[in-house]
C-alpha cells in the first residue's frame, strides 16, 4: 500500500500535485476538511458532534478526526493507498497517524515536502487572487497564513526527517517538472521494499523446486533451510553430526542451530527485492523468530502461501525420491515418511493457522505439472508485488 502525506506552504501546489498522483497511484484522497463537511452533510454522529463544536466556536478534536480519518480508510480497502493532504498537522497528529498506520497493518510510506519559498507564495497567491474572488487572497492575511503554517509544520517535517521518510522537493519549478521530480523519489521509495515469501506445505508437495524457480523469476534470495544444514554435515562438522542424527531419527532440527544459520543469511544478503523461504518457520516459535528477524527490514510485506497435496500422493512423490539422488534421510521407509507427515501435522500446522488469522494465507493447488502449479505460484506472488503499493 502507498501512504503518502503531501505537504507545502498555500500556494506551493499541492492541489495540482495531488491529482496527479491520485490518477497515476490509484490513491484514496482524504483532505481533514473535505470529511468533515462530508460527515456533516451526512449527518453522522461523528458529523453531529463535530458540527455542535464548531457552533460553539470551538475546534474539532483530534479524537473525532483519527476516527474520521480512521473510517474512510476502512470503508476503501480496493484502494492502492491514500493521500493526506491536511494531516498531520501538528507534532501530536504525526504521532496519532503513526499509530493508526500501524493499527490498520500498513505504514506511511513518505512525507513529500514542496518547498517554496515565502515571496514565491505570496507571489503566486496574489495572483491567484486577482481571478479567484477569495477575501482570504491578499497580502496580510497570506503572510499569517504562511507564519502559521512554518510555525505548525517545522516541528511534523522534523518528525518524519528523523524516521527518514520526509523526502523535500523544490516546488519552485514548473508543473510538469515539480511532478517528474514527485514520481522520482515515490518509484524510488517503492524500490526498497521488500517481499518475503513463507512457501507451506507437507514434504513432498513440490516447495523446494517450486521455491527456487520462483526465486528467480522475482529476483528474489531463496532461503531452505535443508541446504544450509546438509552443507554443515558436508564439512563434517559436530553440528553436522548432530544434524545427521536427527536426521535419521526423522526430528527437527533445534532453534539455536538454525536461526543463527538464516540471521546470517539476512544479514549478508544484500541489494534483494526479498526472500522465499522453505523450511522456515516450522514451528509456533520459529514463527514468532521469523516475524522478529523481518521487523528488520523497513518495508517489507509478507505472504504466506500453502501448498496442498492429498495424503496419498506425497507418500507416492516421497516413496519415488526415496529412489533418487534427491533422497532424504527421512524418505527411506514408510515409517518415516509417515512420522515426518505426523511431525508436520502436529508442529507446522498451528502455524499456518496463527499465519492465516495475522495476515491470510494463499492456498494454492499442488497437483498438476510443475508448469501448472508455478503459473498459480506466479499469479499470486504477482499480485503480492501490487499490493506493497
Amino acid at each position: 500500500m502507498l501512504n503518502i502525506a503531501l505537504f507545502g506552504p498555500p500556494g506551493a501546489g499541492k492541489g495540482t500535485q495531488s491529482e496527479f498522483l491520485i490518477s497515476k497511484y490509484k490513491l484514496f484522497y482524504i483532505s481533514t476538511g473535505e470529511l468533515l463537511r462530508k460527515e456533516m452533510s451526512e449527518n453522522t454522529e461523528l458529523g453531529k458532534e463535530a458540527k455542535d463544536i464548531i457552533a460553539a466556536g470551538g475546534l474539532v478534536s483530534d479524537e473525532i478526526i483519527v476516527q474520521i480519518i480512521e473510517n474512510t480508510i476502512r470503508e476503501h480497502p480496493e484502494s492502492n493507498g491514500f493521500l493526506f493532504d491536511g494531516f498531520p498537522r501538528t507534532y501530536i497528529q504525526a504521532y496519532i497517524l503513526e499509530g493508526l498506520m500501524r493499527k490498520l497493518k500498513t505504514s506511511l510510506t513518505c512525507l513529500i515536502s514542496l518547498e517554496v519559498t515565502e515571496e514565491e507564495s505570496v507571489s503566486r497567491l496574489l495572483n491567484r487572487g486577482l481571478t479567484s474572488g477569495r477575501s482570504d487572497d491578499n497580502e496580510v492575511v497570506i503572510r499569517n497564513r504562511l507564519k502559521e503554517y512554518y510555525d505548525k509544520t517545522l516541528p511534523v517535517l522534523n518528525f518524519y526527517k528523523d524516521r527518514g521518510i520526509c523526502l523535500e522537493i523544490n516546488g519552485s519549478s514548473g508543473i510538469e517538472e515539480v511532478h517528474q521530480e514527485i514520481v522520482k523519489l515515490i518509484e524510488k521509495e517503492l524500490s526498497k521494499k521488500h517481499l518475503n515469501i513463507v512457501l507451506f506445505g507437507y514434504p513432498g508437495c513440490g516447495r523446494g523446486s517450486q521455491g527456487k524457480a520462483l526465486a528467480k523469476t522475482f529476483g528474489l534470495e531463496y532461503i531452505a533451510t535443508g541446504p544450509m544444514l546438509e552443507e554443515e554435515i558436508k564439512i563434517g562438522s559436530a553440528t553436522g553430526m548432530k544434524i545427521k542424527e536427527l536426521y535419521e531419527n526423522g526430528q527437527l532440527v533445534p532453534d539455536d542451530i538454525v536461526v543463527p544459520l538464516i540471521e546470517k543469511r539476512l544479514m549478508t544478503s544484500k541489494e534483494v527485492k526479498g526472500f522465499i523461504f522453505k523450511g522456515f518457520p516450522r514451528t509456533l516459535v520459529q514463527s514468532y523468530i521469523l516475524d522478529g528477524l523481518l521487523k528488520t527490514q523497513a518495508n517489507s510485506m509478507l505472504q504466506i502461501i500453502e501448498i496442498e497435496v492429498p495424503t496419498l500422493e506425497l507418500i507416492k512423490r516421497l516413496d519415488a525420491r526415496s529412489k533418487t539422488k534427491d533422497c532424504m534421510p527421512y524418505d527411506t521407509s514408510t515409517s518415516k515418511i509417515v512420522q515426518r507427515l505426523a511431525e508436520h501435522e502436529t508442529k507446522t500446522v498451528p502455524v499456518i493457522r496463527k499465519y492465516n488469522q495475522q495476515h491470510g494465507v494463499i492456498t494454492i493447488n499442488g497437483m498438476g505439472t510443475f508448469e501448472d502449479v508455478n503459473k498459480r505460484l506466479s499469479f499470486e506472488i504477482e499480485n503480492g508485488l501490487r499490493n506493497m503499493w
